[in-house]
């Protein structure tokens, strides 16, 4: 069995441009909300999984919401989440009918384990062809990774519109205001960026138009640690 990409790798010193490079590759560069034809929601165990896809639904960002997520064989639960066993996305759909969002509005799909399969087995679930524009609901930190999965088996032409949260670690907020400020931060935003590049080389999602040339000696180093799906 391979090993999986270090999700908290050591991070090289970073020059101010590369901090803000990094940080519209992963978070994606900041978007107005607005109205959408749906809202797609990355699987995931975090409350804030459920909370802002109700609260993109009341807000008018999506008529019909689309949910991933089965049992992850990786994934660390969230303190709150109950039972291991159960599927994410039966989780969250029950938490947003809980939040008013009617069942007939919500789309779901219940076997993925990572995010790749989000997007393989949601296009089972769901016709996107008329799809012109998502509300995506994601940890912000995944962003730039999650759209770039999306955007290669969905469709690059789907204009997207990042609805997210803001997670925790080690009582780190992570988010592209202050990843730097902390040494968790740093090591997640470099983790995705490296899992960016080495799917992106694979073939699993959009690769970037360019890499970020002067990390290249860093990305090669952890990219010898393993493979994995994202």
């Amino acid at each position: 069995m391979k090993p999986v990409l270090p999700k908290e790798p050591e991070v090289p010193p970073l020059e101010p441009d590369q901090v803000s490079r990094l940080t519209d590759i992963v978070f994606l560069p900041e978007v107005k909300p607005t109205p959408c034809d749906i809202v797609f929601v990355f699987s995931g165990t975090h409350p804030g999984h459920w909370e802002q896809a109700a609260r993109a639904y009341h807000t008018g960002m999506g008529k019909t919401v689309i949910v991933t997520g089965g049992t992850s064989p990786t994934g660390v639960k969230h303190s709150s989440w109950a039972d291991p066993t159960e599927p994410e996305s039966v989780v969250i759909v029950r938490e947003l009918t809980r939040r008013g969002v009617p069942p007939s509005d919500i789309v779901s799909e219940s076997r993925s384990r990572n995010t790749l399969e989000n997007v393989l087995f949601a296009q089972m679930a769901f016709d996107f062809s008329g799809v012109r524009s998502a509300a995506f609901v994601w940890k912000n930190h995944a962003a730039g990774r999650q759209f770039r999965t999306f955007a290669q088996h969905v469709s690059s032409a789907i204009r997207p519109v990042p609805f997210g949260f803001d997670a925790e670690y080690e009582g780190q907020r992570v988010g592209r205001d202050n990843w730097m400020a902390s040494e968790i931060g740093r090591r997640r935003v470099f983790g995705e960026y490296l899992r960016i590049v080495h799917y992106g080389r694979q073939g699993q999602l959009l690769p970037l138009v360019s890499e970020i040339e002067e990390l290249s000696s860093f990305v090669d180093l952890n990219l010898g640690h393993g493979d994995g799906t994202g």
